[in-house]
């Protein structure tokens, strides 16, 4: 905040006051005569309605003058007035930091003995889970649902239908760097919509078996296989999702996979790493995984 704002803001507020107090003072003063009573009580509305100069109750006065001592203190205390810190140096920044200081001294034993377990023998402990399933709620749940069954774009983490592998090392890696998944756009490709609707049919029947000698196929093995497979598999590595099976990211409709296949998609996983640190991502990651292997298996 430049110099001349914050001395705006400070003058301002300052004078706001000031000013708050000289109208209760005013407002409250003693009539000096009574001509001066019968002009304030001149007013008359309806014949018989006239406006009184009745003083207000004290108890009512002395909480407007509390009021005004009270924000004038916190000014005085704390941030409000401008660039001025205020005589306590507090900041939400310092206060932040100092709670999870507090915290951190707190939990950090507990997260680090759980940290330097496996997440398969984490998933065996209710505690671990119970601290993970905290954890999901907090940084998973926008996304992938507060029951992990995901929603349009966003991966199921309930099923076996991993798009990078659904192994407790493959997870623990998603949480801390993130993923990035690109489908490019094919539809300029393809060259016609006779192709893209063939394209369409031929990739909706493949969970059924892949028909060699559909007119697509030859399109899919030029422009599709090196990612989603000879056979639609799938690739995890690349994050490349199996078109074998019914788990379809943004949906099976023909539409939505005519929009996958003309537009492309863009996914992203968010890294966690740095956020959360390694010890809550590998409780995290054992909560996930016991999402999809419950009996820890």
């Amino acid at each position: 905040m430049s110099a001349i704002w914050s001395w705006y803001l400070i003058v301002g507020t300052v004078l706001s006051l000031l000013a708050c107090f000289w109208l209760i003072a005013w407002t409250n003063r003693q009539r000096q005569s009574n001509k001066e009573i019968e002009e304030s009580e001149s007013h008359v509305w309806d014949e018989d309605i006239r406006e009184l100069n009745n003083p207000l109750p004290m108890w009512w006065l002395y909480l407007f003058i509390i009021t005004l001592i009270f924000g004038a203190v916190y000014l005085a205390m704390y941030p409000g007035l401008g660039g001025f810190a205020g005589l306590l140096s507090w900041s939400q920044e310092a206060q932040y930091e100092q709670e999870m200081a507090a915290a951190e001294e707190k939990y950090g034993p507990l997260f680090a003995s759980y940290g330097a377990m496996e997440v398969t023998d984490l998933i065996k402990d209710p505690k671990a889970l119970d601290i993970g399933k905290s954890l999901y709620a907090n940084y998973c749940s926008q996304c992938h649902g507060s029951g992990g069954r995901g929603a349009r774009g966003f991966p199921n983490l309930t099923d076996q239908a991993w798009l990078y592998g659904g192994g407790p090392d493959q997870i623990e890696h998603s949480i801390i760097h993130g993923r990035g998944g690109v489908m490019p756009a094919l539809g300029a490709a393809l060259g016609s919509d006779e192709n893209l609707e063939e394209m369409i049919r031929f990739v909706q029947s493949i969970p059924d078996g892949m028909d060699t000698s559909s007119p697509a196929h030859a399109q899919y093995v030029t422009f599709c296989s090196a990612c989603h497979g000879p056979d639609g598999s799938g690739m995890q590595i690349l994050g490349a999702p199996s078109l074998k099976d019914d788990s379809w990211l943004y949906g099976s409709s023909p539409r939505e996979i005519g929009r996958s296949i003309l537009e492309g998609r863009n996914g992203v996983m968010p890294a966690n790493g740095e956020l959360i640190g390694a010890d809550r991502a590998r409780i995290l990651a054992a909560y996930v995984y016991s999402l999809s292997t419950p009996s820890g298996d």
